[in-house]
Order: C-alpha cells, then sequence, then structure tokens
C-alpha cells in the first residue's frame, strides 16, 4: 500500500477514534445513571411489591442492559480501530 493512503487511512482512523472515545466517555456516564437508576427503582420495587413498580424496576433494568451493550459496543469499536491502526503503522514502518 502506498504511503499517502496509508497515511490517509491513519488520519481517518485517528478522527473515528477520537469521536468513538467522546461517545465511550459519555455511554459511561448514562450506563453509570441508568445502573443507579435500576438499583433504586430494583429496592422500590422490593419495598412496595407492587406491579407498577415492579414493571418500573423491569423497564430501568432494560434501560440499564442497552445501555451497557451500546458501551461494550464502542469498545469493541475502539479496539478494532486501534488494531487496524497498528497495522498500518506497522506497514508505514516497514516502507522506510
Amino acid at each position: 500500500m502506498a504511503r499517502p493512503v496509508i497515511e490517509r487511512k491513519l488520519t481517518e482512523i485517528g478522527e473515528r477514534l477520537e469521536r468513538l472515545r467522546s461517545d465511550l466517555s459519555v455511554a459511561n456516564e448514562q450506563m453509570a445513571h441508568f445502573a443507579e437508576e435500576a438499583d433504586d427503582a430494583r429496592v422500590r420495587a422490593l419495598v412496595s411489591e407492587t406491579a407498577i413498580a415492579d414493571r418500573e424496576h423491569r423497564g430501568a433494568d432494560r434501560h440499564a442492559r442497552a445501555m451497557e451493550r451500546h458501551r461494550d459496543n464502542l469498545d469493541a469499536e475502539i479496539s478494532r480501530l486501534e488494531s487496524s491502526q497498528d497495522d498500518l503503522l506497522d506497514r508505514l514502518n516497514e516502507g522506510r
């Protein structure tokens, strides 16, 4: 692969990594919030023993798990891009 092509791909990956890391930071904050909310809803459901409280707990738990999956997907994509970046950097160094 030609050096300019590798450099362009490295730039694209770097920009994408920056966006994904920012998204990951937001997802971590949101996940913490949803996990806390689910925990509070669980306690309320245990204390009140009502169907409404139980339904609220299940909904809050679903949100927390969905955010966790989203965060895990972002983390996996970051790892994949970092690996691609490493491969491109190795190719760039081999061409010297």
